[in-house]
Parts: structure tokens; C-alpha cells; sequence
């Protein structure tokens, strides 16, 4: 059974009525995937906004396995000091990580970000010197397009992370960085310039799902 930990921030766990890019990328596994595989994680829920709280079941299609290690509002460095435990306990194989928004807005640079990076690596190899990780470069969101410092931080970081997946990337561990998704555009992507749209989450989906398949030849071609 290969088990796939999704880890993120708002735009991966998702609020209440959303199918979330999990959802997407699963059904891609299911129908692709040779062999038996899931998702896991200590948390199932999405974000429900009427009580500000990660309390939700109310997925548009709860059918699928549901687990994350998701939190609006949380980023690396909120990941970081979790993911050692989530990774032991849950018996992760591939963590597919989509941070670093929430960090470069409100918690740090990039360069302090990047260190983050380093210290998440650590720890879920300490609980699995075998893990594999797929990391998706930070998608600019509407904040990028009035504030210039913002998306430098952003471009600054991405060019980092490229870095730091070269880095630390391991035979025995490997480090796989995905491209950003093909024509990804927050006006028509996004239901309000951050969170994905349902073309967003089937976007999000397909760049982790295509980055597998032409590296490590897992399951197929995305086909949405």
C-alpha cells in the first residue's frame, strides 16, 4: 500500500463545500495507480469560514480518503515541528507539499522560509529515512500583483526551494520539485485570487500527478 501524505496550507485543506485538489489528485491515483495506495494524515476536515475553525466534513464528495496534514493559515514553519510525528504515526511513503504563501506573507522571508524547508526535511526523514516528497513552488497569488516586495519574496523563495531540493535530494530520499501549474491564472483559477477554483484544484492536482509520473513513472498522464 504506498501512502501519500498531502501537506499544505488553505489552498490544501480546503473550506467546507469544496471537492479540494486532494480530492482531484486521488481520483487520478485510483484510476491510474497499478497497485493499492491512499492518503494519509492526522486531520480529515476543511476549514468552515462561518466558525473560523478547521470543523468541517462537508466535502462536495466526501467518498475518498480524506486525511491531510493541512491548516489554513499555516505554513513551513508551522509544518516543520509536526511532520516527524505525522509521518511516523500515519506511515507516509510520499508527501506531497504545497506551502510557503502563508510564511512569506505574514511569518518570513525567504531566505528564513528556506531554512524551514531544511528543518521539515530533517525531521520527516528522522521518522522515515525513505520518504519521497514532492514540493510545489509557491503559486503567486492576487496580493503579488499590487505589492512588489511581496511577489520578490515570492520569486525569491521559489528560486530557493529549486535550490534546496537539489540540495538535499537523496537516492534513498528523493526530493522531487513540480512545476508550477501550466496556465494557472488567479482571476479565473481562484474563487477570490488565493484559493483555488475547481480548474485551480484540478491544476494543483495535475502538477503533483505529473511531476510523479515522468520522474518516478507512478501512475499516469493526468486526465482530470
Amino acid at each position: 500500500m504506498l501512502r501519500f501524505m498531502p501537506v499544505g496550507d488553505s489552498m490544501t485543506i480546503g473550506s467546507a463545500g469544496e471537492h479540494t485538489w486532494r480530492y482531484r489528485l486521488w481520483q487520478h491515483l485510483s484510476r491510474s495507480h497499478g497497485g493499492p495506495c491512499t492518503l494519509v494524515g492526522p486531520r480529515e476536515t476543511l476549514y468552515d469560514k462561518r466558525a473560523e475553525a478547521p470543523e468541517s466534513y462537508a466535502y462536495a464528495e466526501p467518498d475518498f480518503p480524506r486525511a491531510h496534514l493541512a491548516g489554513w493559515g499555516e505554513g513551513w514553519l508551522h509544518m516543520a515541528p509536526l511532520i516527524g510525528e505525522a509521518v511516523r504515526s500515519c506511515r507516509a511513503d510520499i508527501l506531497l507539499v504545497s506551502l510557503g504563501l502563508i510564511d512569506l506573507g505574514f511569518y518570513t522571508n525567504a531566505e528564513q522560509t528556506a531554512d524551514n524547508v531544511r528543518a521539515f526535511v530533517a525531521e520527516a526523514r528522522a521518522a522515515n529515512r525513505r520518504v519521497r516528497m514532492v514540493w510545489l513552488p509557491v503559486i503567486p497569488n492576487v496580493r503579488a500583483e499590487t505589492d512588489p516586495p511581496f511577489a520578490t519574496e515570492v520569486a525569491r523563495f521559489n528560486e530557493l526551494l529549486a535550490k534546496t531540493a537539489a540540495d538535499l535530494d537523496e537516492p534513498g530520499s528523493p526530493i522531487l520539485l513540480a512545476s508550477l501549474p501550466s496556465s494557472y491564472a488567479v482571476h479565473t483559477d481562484t474563487y477570490d485570487g488565493t484559493h483555488p477554483s475547481a480548474s485551480g484544484e484540478h491544476k494543483i492536482a495535475a502538477a503533483f500527478a505529473e511531476a510523479m509520473y515522468q520522474a518516478w513513472d507512478l501512475a499516469g498522464p493526468y486526465e482530470g
